[in-house]
């Protein structure tokens, strides 16, 4: 089980090409990203981010890559001043990709951008850890590392479309955000508990692991335990110290976030919800989704049928 790629499916993250785009003198590209988490690579000179939660503009040169976490609107443009004396342009996350940008010129940049919706919440824990701001800068990176590779091939099938560049293009994209994640997951050297202080753990690594893999199971603390070599009081003590929650709180978060997926994406009835999620009977597990979610599982998927035809909302 690879718990990265169980949270990508999990949770119902959709992606959404932004296209390459080049980026002129004067003007200046807005992101609206309220529900998005966006990712930005500079592959033709540089760029200027800009949002109300950076102290000062951020650079990026040819080669740099930057992930920002859901909600940070924010702009891009060729100069350090603020968008505010641009003439603006507005990127609306749902319009999909468009032609091919046109070459840079002298003093323009070339940006890949994307957007990664995540439409409910709660956001999984490891989601909602990720710094407001990652930047990969080219320079640092092996230059037949996994990104920068990833990044060349995705920029060649955007400049020069061919037979199966749409398959292609999403493949690569997909895989440049998780290994963007992996880079987060590296460098990451948190002090407070949180998940990537749990995953550097091998133990409750193994127990994120069973969790992620076998949701259904009616797990208790001592089986978990066992599963990995550790008493109840030495697991509940460890998961508590990393991740700073129960084992068995995180458990029900988990399985809220994948009874919320099979809620809104398949027509499996309440019941079976309830049994793929671990839990005995559909109205104990409509108790705890209310709780946890603050609506019953049925007003949550009546809810999300009607904002399926919400303008921003990504659907496949």
């Amino acid at each position: 089980m690879d718990i990265l790629t169980d949270i990508i499916h999990v949770t119902g993250l959709k992606r959404r090409l932004l296209d390459l785009h080049a980026l002129t003198p004067g003007t200046a590209m807005r992101f609206p990203c309220e529900r998005s988490f966006g990712l930005h690579a500079v592959t033709r000179g540089h760029a200027f981010v800009h949002a109300p939660n950076l102290g000062e503009p951020l650079e990026l040169h040819a080669g740099d890559l930057v992930l920002m976490a859901r909600g940070c609107t924010h702009f891009l443009t060729l100069d350090r001043t603020p968008p505010e004396s641009s003439a603006s342009v507005t990127v609306a996350p749902f319009a999909g990709a468009g032609p091919a940008a046109p070459p840079a010129e002298a003093g323009d940049a070339q940006v890949i951008s994307a957007a990664y919706q995540l439409w409910h919440e709660p956001l999984h824990p490891f989601l909602r850890s990720l710094p407001p701001w990652f930047v990969v800068r080219g320079r640092s990176l092996e230059q037949l590392s996994p990104l920068p590779l990833t990044l060349g091939l995705l920029d060649r099938e955007l400049g020069n479309p061919s037979l199966g560049a749409t398959s292609a293009t999403h493949g690569l994209l997909d895989a440049l955000f998780a290994f963007a994640l992996r880079e987060i997951a590296a460098r990451e050297q948190p002090q407070t508990p949180g998940w990537h202080l749990a995953v550097a753990d091998r133990q409750i690594r193994q127990v994120l692991t069973l969790m992620h893999g076998h949701l259904g199971h009616d797990w208790t603390l001592a089986e978990l335990g066992q599963q990995v070599g550790l008493s109840r009081s030495a697991l509940a003590e460890r998961f508590r110290q990393t991740m700073g929650d129960s084992p068995l709180n995180h458990l029900r978060t988990l399985r809220m976030q994948k009874a919320m997926q099979l809620l809104a994406e398949t027509r499996q009835t309440l019941e079976q919800v309830a049994q793929a999620v671990g839990y005995q009977d559909a109205f104990g597990f409509s108790k705890v989704f209310k709780r946890t979610i603050g609506q019953s599982p049925r007003q949550f998927r009546e809810q999300d049928a009607r904002e399926q035809q919400a303008p921003y909302r990504f659907l496949g």
